[in-house]
């Protein structure tokens, strides 16, 4: 498996990651262990999750995620064979929101906990909170490594502003920066990355985690056409993307380099995305043991420079 660097964490990851956000909500317990199981045992190691999944789905009050991960590793003894990263600073109701130092002390014992385990590898700021100074926020996620309760700390949702911001202060503090960025990124949805977070995250060496690595499904080709947005609960979020000219160029140029290479959309899809300069590890979920096998293929599949360009042009954004 060619193993990838997290940054300058020191920690390495497979170049996939599987998103966890459908544990306990798409996927159910029994479901979500042989998920795992299939992907740590095809040599695949980073689990993405965070304390707010699966807070939007009816009864579900957050922490679902976490929850079911934390049962699979008590049963099955895979710690040492796993990264876990999740996230903190959703809102998880009743004023438990933002990166304070109080609620990221309190948010990360809530984790370990549910998680059951006494690290967690990469914990991330799951929003921006501009409300609280980066100083406070850094120092709070610096103690919680100096504890060793974390193994380093990563950003998500941040603008470049923002998050050349968090790493000045960190170097000027002497505090642990953030060393990865988990941004919306994939075929589909290349600009907001791509303008400003690509070249500051290349040049101050970060890894790259992208979510929606299919955009919301899009990208498997299994939208096209209204009738099918009821596959899925987030048929109603592809529409409104990915149901327009481009999106319908993509998932043609995508359906001609998946014929060429023998292989499926979603892996050239994926594919794509590990070739970019930069990216570290797309994240992707499954919701059956089929599905992942299809996604887990994409770190196979060596895309040649003529593909990768036709797969550029269609998705073009500038």
């Amino acid at each position: 498996m060619n193993m990838r660097p997290l940054g300058h964490s020191g920690l390495t990851t497979a170049p996939l990651a599987f998103g966890g956000n459908v544990f306990g909500w798409t996927a159910d317990e029994a479901t979500s262990f042989r998920l795992l199981d299939a992907f740590v045992d095809a040599g695949f190691n980073l689990i993405d999750t965070a304390d707010v999944y699966s807070r939007w789905a009816p009864g579900h009050a957050g922490g679902e995620s976490e929850t079911i991960i934390g049962r699979w590793l008590k049963a099955g003894g895979k710690r040492d064979r796993v990264l876990i990263a999740t996230k903190v600073g959703k809102d998880m109701g009743e004023g438990r929101t933002g990166l304070s130092p109080k609620w990221i002390r309190q948010a990360v014992d809530d984790s370990l906990r549910r998680l059951q385990t006494d690290h967690i590898d990469l914990y991330q700021a799951h929003d921006d909170d501009p409300a609280t100074p980066f100083e406070d926020t850094l120092a709070a996620f610096d103690q919680l490594i100096r504890a060793g309760k974390v193994r380093a700390i990563g950003a998500s949702n941040h603008t470049a502003a923002r998050l050349a911001q968090a790493l000045d202060t960190s170097e000027r503090l002497g505090l642990a920066r953030y060393e990865t960025l988990q941004p919306l990124y994939n075929l589909v949805d290349r600009e907001p990355y791509e303008a400003e977070l690509e070249p500051l995250v290349r040049a101050r060496g970060l890894g790259v985690i992208n979510f929606f690595g299919l955009a919301r499904g899009f990208l498997t080709g299994k939208y096209r056409s209204e009738a099918d947005l009821a596959k899925s609960p987030r048929g109603a979020g592809v529409q409104q993307a990915c149901f327009n000219p481009r999106g319908w160029r993509i998932l043609a140029a995508l359906d001609e380099a998946a014929a060429a290479l023998g292989a499926t959309p979603a892996q050239v899809a994926l594919a794509w995305q590990m070739a970019r300069p930069g990216i570290t590890a797309p994240i992707a979920s499954a919701t059956s043991v089929a599905q992942l096998h299809e996604l887990i293929g994409a770190a196979a599949l060596v895309p040649d420079a003529a593909t990768l360009e036709r797969l550029d042009a269609a998705s073009a954004w500038r």
